[in-house]
């Protein structure tokens, strides 16, 4: 298998010669830096004990349960235990379930996002895919898009939305319509939603509520991947859940009973209590609010989703600005290009917004000086 190197490989080798004027801040990889809160830390150490035992593979019925509340709570819909896997975050699925699915599948295809989180193209190499490449541009509002005779080709369309990086975020019109075309042209689509409780005021639809509004109540060819790893500031739990069409779900549960992906029982303790928060996430999920109010009064000419943790800023050449602002100010971003596949992302850079307020704010403001200063010279 031919993988590409990962985009933080490509940023290490980019800069590897290069030393900084200033002691800066590093704003490329969406690694929250609020605390875990002390009940998720205390339920892990609470239960260490649990080490000595082999953990479930389907999960044990605290945890599913906890997710399944959340998704009532959330999203307003109660699913079937059938209907949903706990998953050792969502990385693992979003690389295995594409070679689950397609493996008897003679000529596969995938369409995802382009620019995108590289796991997408890992999966797609790995079941032997080809790629339709849904491009993010401007010009279309950064919204995926297939043709007719794609659709028709198509066996598996990832979505995700809100989207990583460009933080587009699909309405509920907008979803209904995939699951229709899901249904019309016989493919699966899985929205990774990883991103759903990061926003500023409204909450954004899951896929799952556009399959029960659109009449398709029972899921079919319809999947939604989640995580606590924003929500609850705890990605090292990896804790995630692929949930929909319980026929599907079924094969591949007996799949995971063999790829050894089963979750530690401390970390399902402390996961289920992260599930089952709704008042320190809501706390979390403020933090990224405010920091993205601070993000749209520094750069007020660039949109800034309500629904992310990424700035998603233009600046021409986005290598080129990556090298200069790393060596004048210290400040670490990551080039839209390294995301991206046939020159999309190009010309952008992404920012994460994941430190407290006085740390991001000079740092938001040391960047957008830059930039000012570095557009005129490319005058």
């Amino acid at each position: 298998m031919n993988f590409q190197p990962y985009p933080f490989e490509r940023l290490k080798n980019l800069t590897a010669s290069i030393i900084p004027k200033k002691q800066g801040l590093t704003l490329t990889i969406g690694e929250p830096q609020f605390q875990t809160p002390l009940l998720i830390q205390d339920e892990l150490k609470d239960y260490a004990y649990e080490l000595r035992y082999y953990p479930k593979s389907d999960g044990e019925d605290y945890l599913k349960n906890a997710q399944l509340h959340f998704i009532k709570n959330r999203f307003g819909i109660s699913l079937k235990s059938t209907q949903i896997i706990p998953t050792f975050g969502t990385r693992e699925v979003l690389f295995n379930f594409p070679q689950f699915l397609l493996f008897d599948t003679p000529e596969p295809t995938i369409a995802h996002p382009n620019p995108f989180y590289q796991i997408y193209e890992g999966a797609a190499i790995a079941s032997r895919a080809k790629t339709i490449y849904m491009n993010l541009e401007k010009a279309n509002d950064f919204k995926p898009i297939l043709n007719s005779e794609e659709k028709k080709q198509v066996n598996l369309v990832i979505l995700n939305s809100p989207n990583n990086p460009t933080g587009a975020t699909l309405s509920m019109d907008e979803l209904k319509l995939w699951v229709k075309w899901a249904l019309e042209y016989d493919f699966v689509l899985l929205n990774d939603e990883c991103y759903s409780e990061i926003y500023q005021s409204t909450p954004p639809i899951s896929i799952l509520q556009a399959s029960y509004e659109s009449g398709n109540q029972e899921f079919k060819n319809i999947l939604a991947l989640n995580s606590i790893s924003k929500r609850s500031s705890a990605p090292g739990l990896r804790s995630g859940f692929i949930a929909g069409d319980e026929n599907i779900l079924k094969n591949y549960r007996r799949y995971r009973s063999y790829i050894g992906c089963a979750i530690p029982n401390p970390l399902q303790r402390a996961s289920a209590k992260a599930w089952g928060d709704f008042c320190l996430s809501e706390d979390i999920r403020k933090k990224y609010a405010k920091n993205l109010q601070i993000a749209q009064k520094i750069f007020p000419q660039t949109f800034i989703s309500p629904y992310t943790f990424y700035l998603w800023l233009e600046v021409t050449e986005d290598i080129d600005f990556t090298q200069k602002l790393y060596e004048e100010e210290g400040i670490l971003v990551l080039p839209g290009s390294f995301l991206g596949r046939e020159g999309i992302g190009k010309g952008y850079v992404r920012i994460a917004l994941v430190y407290e307020e006085n740390i991001l704010k000079p740092a938001l403001k040391t960047i957008s000086n830059f930039l000012n200063s570095y557009l005129k010279g490319k005058q």
